[in-house]
């Protein structure tokens, strides 16, 4: 079986390259992550996978969610992936969308989850550390989880540093067991 993810690469390739070819990627964003968010409610997946409903309607059920805040070129691209059966894929679509707006800004989002607040300037020297190892410009946002005990955990796209205190004892408690 196919990997979602496999299938949602062509549809964000061909959204990107139309806004930035349009220079709407911003717009774009936007829609995608308001249309990925409506389509993943359950009562619109029930909908959705309604047999009975024809691609143009499935479409139409979208477009009268999310109402006039998305622009012609999105629902007709909606259109195109109703009629392909291929609306489930929408949150895929929105992030790989997303990945590819970072890579072209050369920008990176980093998330920092600690078990307490993390200091305006402790993120400042953060972005500062982040910037230079990734050779990007960063944008920090910080999730508190008082489940790690200490430290923190960054991600920054595939890149993930555990430094937090329940990630150490997980480790040593497999490197102890055999």
């Amino acid at each position: 079986m196919i990997e979602p993810i496999t299938l949602a690469r062509p549809y964000a390739r061909a959204a990107f390259e139309h806004g930035k070819a349009s220079q709407t990627l911003d717009s774009w964003s936007v829609a995608l992550t308001e249309l990925a968010a409506v389509a993943n409610d359950p009562k619109v997946v029930a909908a959705l996978n309604n047999p009975a409903l024809t691609g143009e309607r499935r479409a139409q059920v979208l477009a009268d969610l999310v109402g006039d805040s998305v622009a012609a070129p999105v629902m007709n691209f909606i259109s195109i992936m109703a009629e392909n059966d291929r609306l489930s894929l929408l949150e895929e679509v929105s992030s790989l969308f997303a990945d590819m707006k970072q890579q072209l800004e050369a920008t990176v989002a980093v998330e920092v989850t600690s078990a307490y607040d993390v200091s305006e300037a402790e993120l400042a020297a953060l972005s500062e550390a982040m910037t230079k190892k990734l050779a990007r410009s960063v944008s920090i946002t910080s999730h508190t989880n008082p489940s790690l005990l200490g430290g923190a955990v960054i991600r920054a796209g595939d890149l993930v540093i555990d430094g937090s205190v329940r990630g150490r004892l997980e480790k040593l408690a497999g490197s102890l067991t055999p």
